[in-house]
């Protein structure tokens, strides 16, 4: 048999923001996979339209690039907590981890969640120290915050003696020593990639074994139907070779065979006639195949246990849209529609759950959190589906006859002055301060411990109180004992009293009972939510007014109506505003805000119910 190949598989772990998908396209360009003139402005890996909107990734996945004859496998992990059913795959597929942190920034609790998953599975870090060449760069600051966080998640002794690379990823350069301030430190990304081929153990599986391939990720084409994503532990598979698949040692048994062998060169997809431990495949041809199952020999099979994923921690109601303008701009919008597509999303969404109610049209949705859950409504509103969710509520758990809430942790950077409103903010949510740290430059980090309820809705409110400049980042923790009630919304909400459509003269009455959510010309319906009401009850108003027409003429200046730019409606702020009588309306083209009983007596008696109850 040929000699095996030489191949080393790593994931990039960084925050949003700290340039892992730029420092993934300089590696691809300087390794030659690109030629030239394919220099792309566009960042390679963020190919999903919404991670181009938003700039960050969402999905793991997967490239490979050559470096000195070694096929280097490099899999882009999400950097949100959110995402952690995708970080757990991509994790089960290497054999160490690259961890990217910002020079400026130093390690925040995002790197911290993924860090820990990776640590956990005895990977060794390397770190890289990236944007050094910005000013404010700190790379000391962060070599040793870097340190002390895995000694936090316990590393081992041998885990804790990590190299550290510096690296700017944008002007694509690297090197191992500290250099001046302004100066390009380094000549290419070749001092990355040579710690990678140092420290990265090879693969040393048996290639004369039975096969062992857990499927980490799955894909699916049209062609070819679905394909599953995974790394080879032992053994070797080619086309055409009779396999079975096994839920762990103790599942189920399918038995199939493998139609093609694909592996990664560059973003491309290549055709092998066969693969050996260590690499990274794509498979297809076996219907039966699912996250974390074992595609193994036959004769001698090895099943390898399941992946584990942490559970969900943020609940929500999906249900049918039944608002009177249903059905005007979706194309699906029944709820066995719905449905499909939630069951569709749970073959390759592993950390999300999704369960019937006892209510017709209504279905129950678990994630990790709100992104999470919002990131699932945005993809199914620009797939043309229409419907209506209720406000996230936290999943509780019963551990030794007490109720146990999650904790989440909190890393809040802002300005001094913003300090005081923050906490207080913070406080009234329940959250313990555990951290405080000013950078001596005007700015401070704050960490606390809070409850996962206090957070729903929080985003808005803090970047109201740091006039937008604060930034803001949380992370499951652990399930700790409830911790008693939180406030809710401090403010009312105006309701239109009618159907119809909005008029200026209208918006203008209104004016002064506070900010609207509509413009003129905007569809409007009997207990659709209009906006905010100055004070902390619901009223019901007249949206749909018009001006009574005399044929007396008035002096002009009476004529111009003053009204102020409503708010822009998004699906995130809507899913955060929305208390839990209330439900949020999606389409294809708009987000609506409504009352969960349209009509004012229907609300009356819900509400005489509630406090009977």
């Amino acid at each position: 048999m040929s000699t095996p190949k030489q191949i080393r598989n790593i994931a990039i772990i960084a925050h949003v923001d700290h340039g892992k998908t730029t420092m993934v396209d300089q590696l691809l360009r300087q390794s030659g996979t690109f030629a030239e003139h394919e220099k792309v402005v566009d960042t390679v890996m963020d190919n999903n339209a919404i991670e181009k909107e938003r700039g960050i990734t969402i999905l793991a996945k997967n490239c490979a690039v050559t470096w000195e004859g070694t096929h280097i496998n490099i899999v882009d992990t999400p950097g949100h907590a959110d995402f952690g059913g995708e970080v757990e795959r991509a994790l089960s597929m290497v054999d160490g981890v690259v961890l990217l942190i910002d020079a400026q920034e130093g390690p925040m609790p995002q790197t911290r969640f993924v860090t820990k998953k990776a640590l956990a599975l005895g990977l060794k870090p390397i770190l890289v120290v990236n944007k050094v060449d910005k000013p404010g760069a700190r790379p000391d600051y962060v070599v040793n915050a870097a340190f002390d966080l895995f000694d936090k998640l316990g590393a081992t002794d041998e885990q804790l003696d990590f190299p550290v690379v510096y690296a700017s990823g944008i002007n694509g350069w690297s090197s191992l020593e500290e250099g001046e301030q302004g100066e390009q430190w380094g000549p290419d990304m070749s001092a990355l990639f040579n710690t990678v081929l140092k420290h990265v153990p090879a693969q040393e599986g048996d290639p004369e074994a039975p096969l062992q391939l857990q499927i980490s990720a799955l894909d699916f084409s049209t062609f070819v139907g679905r394909i599953g994503v995974g790394r080879i532990s032992a053994g070797t598979i080619r086309p055409m070779m009779d396999v079975v698949v096994m839920e762990g040692p103790d599942g189920k048994v399918v038995k199939g065979r493998v139609n093609q062998v694909l592996t990664f060169q560059g973003l491309e997809r290549v055709q092998a006639t066969e693969a050996g431990p260590g690499e990274i495949v794509l498979i297809n041809g076996l219907s039966d195949i699912g996250i974390g199952v074992t595609v193994t020999d036959p004769t001698n099979p090895a099943p390898l246990p399941m992946l584990k994923v942490d559970e969900p921690t943020l609940t929500m109601n999906f249900c049918v849209n039944t608002s009177p303008l249903a059905g005007r701009e979706g194309k699906y919008i029944t709820s066995r529609q719905i449905w499909d597509r939630l069951q569709k999303e749970l073959q390759h969404n592993v950390a999300l759950r999704v369960k019937e109610t006892d209510e017709e049209g209504i279905f129950e949705v678990m994630g990790r959190g709100e992104l999470h859950l919002t990131i699932l409504l945005e993809n199914m509103r620009r797939e043309g589906y229409e419907l209506a969710v209720s406000k996230p509520r936290v999943v509780f758990r019963t551990i030794d006859g007490e109720k146990h809430e999650p904790i989440e942790l909190v890393t809040a950077d802002i300005e001094d002055q913003h300090q005081g409103g923050v906490m207080q903010a913070l406080g009234e949510r329940k959250g313990e301060l555990v951290n405080m740290e000013p950078d001596g430059r005007g700015r401070v980090r704050l960490e606390y411990r809070i409850p996962a309820r206090g957070l729903i809705g929080f985003t808005n409110e803090f970047l109201n109180l740091t006039r937008g400049s604060g930034l803001i980042s949380n992370i499951f923790d652990s399930y700790e004992p409830h911790k008693g009630d939180i406030g809710g919304r401090k403010n009312g909400v105006l309701i239109s009293m009618d159907d119809g459509e909005i008029f200026t003269y209208a918006l203008g009455k209104l004016d002064d009972r506070g900010r609207m959510f509509v413009r003129a010309n905007d569809p409007v319906y009997e207990g659709m939510i209009v906006g905010i009401h100055s004070r902390d009850n619901d009223l019901v108003v007249n949206a749909t007014r018009t001006k009574q027409l005399t044929n007396f003429r008035v002096s002009g200046k009476e004529d111009a109506i003053k009204v102020t730019p409503p708010i822009d409606l998004t699906l995130e702020y809507g899913v955060e505003f929305i208390e839990d009588d209330e439900l949020v309306e999606i389409t294809p083209k708009s987000v609506r805000l409504r009352k969960r009983f349209l009509k004012e007596h229907e609300r009356k008696r819900a509400g005489r119910d509630t406090v009977a109850a």
